[in-house]
């Protein structure tokens, strides 16, 4: 590694899920000539100042996150989407040290092709524009501020309370679900982010 964060160091040590993979993964990529930094209380990788992959310490494994994943050559399907909103990002998954050697190939390789795609310019495809559901649309009508807040918002932000308060059933939920996230929204935090 180029550039390796030594405050970094000590999170590697302490780590209480995943150490030693973590520990295995980190010799990885320290081989793979990319700068470490800590960005939002995790161990991120980048290049030419470039975000490349992030490690990230889930309950059941160990993730190598990439920033865009989606435009990574992955013919054996080793990448797994973030979840149903994710447009860009995909993880490797480990659950041993022996998981995380096994697919030192593989991540060198994808390490590699994420440089490429940073190099190249890609952006992953920008999704269509956002149709609200239809109570949160009325909603954001009637209430300025609120539209105001909702606007300032990221755009995967917008897209998770979108479709947090589409998925419920009944209108009643939807209103209800709404008037839970407003507070959040005008504190201009995500669905996820806490209060």
């Amino acid at each position: 590694m180029r550039d390796m964060d030594r405050q970094l160091d000590r999170q590697f040590d302490e780590a209480k899920l995943w150490q030693a993979e973590g520990a295995e993964l980190r010799k990885i990529l320290a081989d793979c000539g990319l700068d470490e930094e800590r960005k939002w209380g995790k161990p991120c990788y980048s290049h030419e100042g470039k975000n490349i992959a992030i490690i990230q310490r889930m309950k059941d494994h160990l993730a190598l996150m990439f920033f865009k994943g989606a435009l990574l050559d992955d013919p054996k399907g080793l990448l797994v989407e973030q979840g149903p909103n994710s447009r860009s990002a995909k993880r490797l998954e480990l659950t041993s040290v022996s998981a995380v050697t096994k697919a030192r190939p593989a991540i060198k390789r994808f390490v590699k092709a994420a440089i490429e795609v940073e190099k190249s310019g890609q952006q992953v495809e920008k999704p269509a524009k956002l149709e609200l559901v239809e109570e949160l649309a009325q909603r954001l009508k009637r209430e300025p501020k609120l539209k105001k807040a909702f606007e300032a918002l990221t755009p995967g932000r917008r897209r998770e309370y979108n479709l947090f308060v589409s998925s419920a059933k009944q209108a009643a939920t939807r209103e209800k679900r709404i008037d839970k996230c407003a507070p959040q929204i005008l504190s201009g935090k995500g669905l996820r982010d806490r209060p």
